[in-house]
């Protein structure tokens, strides 16, 4: 996952230099600061999700090109972000009492977006679809398997799940309870 981060803040600084941009161009037409875009091109920072859609706009390139462009990771066809792995937000603002974990960091298309919540009922049937977006499926509890063209992931309770929903995909609630999820759709 980390080498996947590290990879955006590369293409944000390959297509930046290819376009004979500046930091300070970039920064501009995104609306935030010289300091930001070199701490996300170092990947020293995660940008958000909504900054991120700027940087890429002011980099004048399509959204989908700007992924297709990253490495796939591990050669598959999906990201999963497990619970154990998340990682604190150091937040600049002083508070108390709260806790930002970083879950998840990839943001395809600002065509459209959709977010709902699934649930999955042990024994539930369906053959595999596909929809036109990219589909990131957060589990809130129970666990389920993820069946995404002819692999298979397991995903618990706090894990995270990204890919293509292109690929025609089903989720399997093999367990004994209801798996409820948090699902984002990016249109492409």
């Amino acid at each position: 996952m980390e080498d996947y981060l590290i990879g955006i803040g590369k293409r944000i600084k390959e297509i930046r230099k290819g376009g004979g941009k500046t930091i300070n161009d970039i920064a501009g037409r995104a609306g935030v600061t010289g300091g930001l875009i070199s701490r996300i091109e170092n990947g020293r920072t995660i940008p958000s999700l909504p900054v991120l859609l700027k940087i890429i706009s002011s980099l004048e390139i399509e959204v989908t090109d700007f992924f297709n462009g990253m490495p796939q990771v591990n050669g598959a066809n999906f990201m999963v972000s497990r619970k154990e792995d998340y990682t604190i937000i150091e937040k600049e603002d002083e508070a108390v009492g709260f806790t930002y974990s970083y879950v998840f960091g990839k943001q395809i298309s600002s065509l459209g977006f959709e977010s709902v919540l699934l649930e999955v009922a042990p024994g539930s049937k369906r053959d595999k679809v596909t929809t036109d977006a990219y589909e990131f499926k957060y589990i809130l509890s129970g666990e389920c398997y993820y069946e995404i063209g002819e692999e298979e992931v397991l995903l618990k309770e706090g894990d995270a799940i990204f890919f293509d929903g292109r690929i025609p995909h089903v989720p399997i609630n093999r367990g004994n309870v209801p798996s409820k999820m948090l699902v984002m759709y990016f249109f492409i």
